[in-house]
């Protein structure tokens, strides 16, 4: 579990608003009001709290305000607990200030400017008081300043220990069939579909939107192909929810003839943006509608904003997860019968204890022709995308002396960011995130500088700026939870079919490298691939379950595959398909009163009946 019981430990010292004495702890997420500052949460479970991040794309954001309440007037200490994010490069600058302000008067440091790692930083002495105090979080750059909590004392004229407030207690979220952890395609699909065959089902997601990779706040589009023999109704989901916006989803249908491809090609004739596969306008990504088709099934309990953070387990079952409000550190208890990881980094069976991996395994090992000799801990990257807009009058932007270096021979000539904005393949895509993300707007923002204010085409550029950057990596590889079975590249290239054959994957074997540019120095932002392609072959049903954690499936990228077999099956539309197998079979076991396992050893005709039937209304 590396460090995730330690980093929990040390999670429940930033509670919201709390006090001892004359101190005054106060969350930055949970301000009244956050105003252009973004909750980020991606490295909740490395640092121990979400942070409000001011992704302003180089314009200040507006402020995040809050009030505290002093029992006593008089002059505080105060400390900040921030970072400057670019100075594990040395980098010059730091693109991460901002003021903290104590009742309309700037408190005298500016924050963000000291120390590589998250610290607490002195903010000198501020009047607060008795009563009402209005604190807010001055963005002076719009580049990236980031702030987790402040911590206000008239004893105390050192940093504060580590020492936790009082405990909450975890609510009881009530007991359900089946409690799916990750809302992204997978666990959308996985939960609906168990909710349609009569299970209750709590869906726990950690973010304020629905859609994981293909939401709004990362704007990859749906790959692959649905409706596949032999169980062509799988996938029905997706068409439920209605998002479209690229070729394959025409592709999906067999039969161009049919009143689902004309009805979709007629949208994308009436509304060309929406083929805009990956960074495209938010509308894309129909949030709304993913969020419409879970709150109309009765059987299911949404909980938006909620990062699971440990988990209670009776010998080899998970009883019960616990999860925490990202914004108001509210913790609550889900109990459940049975459970799915859809977390994409398998957070829910890495706390479970469930057996994985992570990386690419050796040839020797797995007996692919395209494993490496010796394996190694390279993944897939993290994919920041981005793009620009045209505008009427001239627009110009920041120089960026703490961003990637480039010159005329290493800038990428271009106005978007796809998904070969690919960075930390190196790196460990789970406690290195906070930094691979960084790393990835380092070049975002370095190009950008040197395109509008240094090269031979600035001229042509002089009336683009951007418009969106995520701040939300959108990830492709990480932890891989094993099942009875392991999905190989083998079975993908010779089309294997098993007995307990489910979904079928259709998308090439797309495996990504980092991409060098001759000249330029520093670690590697994009990607080139390799995909060869391969005929639709199914997939094992006993990929979709822990060999080890008695109740656990899984859905989504954390299924049980090598890293090769990985780039075929990673794709959110197979993904989708996952998540309805699994919401089926979580059905038969609560009405055959048997587990995962159980379904394959003797339940696999029933399994196959509901395939065949589908998920569908």
């Amino acid at each position: 579990m590396r460090r995730l019981t330690a980093l929990f430990l040390s999670s429940i010292l930033f509670m919201i608003s709390c006090g001892h004495g004359s101190d005054i702890f106060v969350e930055a997420e949970a301000f009244q009001h956050t105003g252009g500052w973004v909750t980020d949460n991606q490295s909740m479970m490395q640092m121990g709290s979400p942070y409000l991040l001011a992704h302003g794309m180089g314009v200040p954001v507006e402020d995040a305000v809050t009030t505290v309440t002093a029992d006593a007037a008089g002059r505080y200490h105060m400390w900040v607990r921030t970072r400057d994010w670019v100075k594990r490069w040395d980098a010059d600058g730091s693109p991460g200030r901002f003021q903290v302000m104590v009742n309309g008067r700037p408190a005298k440091p500016v924050f963000g400017t000291e120390g590589a790692e998250w610290h607490w930083q002195d903010g000198g002495t501020v009047r607060l008081v008795k009563g009402e105090n209005n604190i807010s979080l001055h963005d002076l750059t719009g580049f990236e300043g980031r702030c987790d909590a402040l911590y206000f004392t008239m004893d105390a004229k050192e940093a504060p220990q580590t020492r936790p407030c009082e405990t909450r207690e975890a609510v009881d979220g009530g007991e359900y069939d089946l409690v799916v952890v990750g809302g992204g395609i997978a666990g959308i699909c996985a939960a609906v579909s168990a909710a349609r065959f009569g299970c209750r089902v709590a869906l726990v997601q950690n973010r304020p939107v629905l859609g994981g990779n293909n939401s709004s706040e990362v704007r990859v589009g749906l790959s692959g192909r649905i409706f596949q023999e032999p169980y062509p109704k799988l996938g029905i989901l997706l068409d439920e929810m209605g998002i479209w916006g690229h070729w394959n989803n025409v592709e999906a249908n067999e039969d161009p003839s049919s009143e689902r491809s004309r009805h979709i090609r007629a949208v994308l004739d009436a509304h060309p943006e929406k083929m805009i596969h990956n960074a495209g306008p938010a509308s894309n990504y129909g949030d709304d509608l993913k969020l419409a088709l879970v709150q109309a099934e009765p059987n299911i309990t949404l909980f938006l904003n909620t990062q699971v953070m440990s988990v209670t387990k009776d010998g080899a079952r998970i009883v019960s997860v616990t999860g925490q409000d990202i914004v108001t550190g509210e913790r609550t208890a889900f109990r459940g019968r049975l459970f799915a990881d859809c977390t994409g980094d398998a957070t829910l069976g890495c706390l479970a204890g469930a057996d994985y991996r992570m990386g690419r395994e050796s040839k020797a090992e797995t007996g692919e022709q395209d494993a490496p000799e010796t394996g190694d801990s390279m993944t897939m990257g993290m994919s920041v995308q981005w793009y620009s807009g045209e505008t009427e009058e001239e627009s110009t932007f920041p120089e960026c002396p703490w961003a990637l270096s480039f010159n005329e021979d290493t800038y990428v000539k271009t106005t978007r960011g796809d998904w070969d904005w690919e960075a930390g393949m190196n790196d460990d895509q789970i406690e290195d995130a906070e930094y691979v993300r960084d790393h990835a707007l380092r070049a975002v923002y370095g190009n950008w500088d040197y395109i509008k204010n240094r090269s031979s085409v600035r001229d042509e550029y002089a009336r683009r700026k951007l418009e969106w950057v995520a701040y939300i990596g959108g990830k492709r590889e990480s932890r891989r939870l094993l099942g009875d079975y392991i999905l190989v590249e083998e079975d993908l290239l010779n089309t294997v079919r098993y007995e307990d054959a489910t979904f079928t994957t259709t998308w090439t074997i797309d495996l990504h490298y980092p991409k060098i540019i001759p000249g330029f120095e520093g670690d590697p932002f994009l990607a080139k691939n390799t995909a060869p392609h391969i005929k639709p072959c199914t997939v094992p049903y006993r990929c979709l379950y822990s060999r080890n954690v008695d109740n656990l499936f899984m859905a989504g990228r954390d299924i049980s595959a090598t890293h090769i077999a990985l780039g075929s099956i990673r794709v959110m539309r197979t993904g989708a398909m996952m998540g309805e197998v699994v919401g089926m079979a979580a059905s038969i076991c609560r009405d055959k009163s048997t587990d995962p396992r159980g379904v394959y050893q003797e339940y696999l005709p029933e399994l196959k009946a509901l395939m065949t039937r589908g998920c569908g209304k």
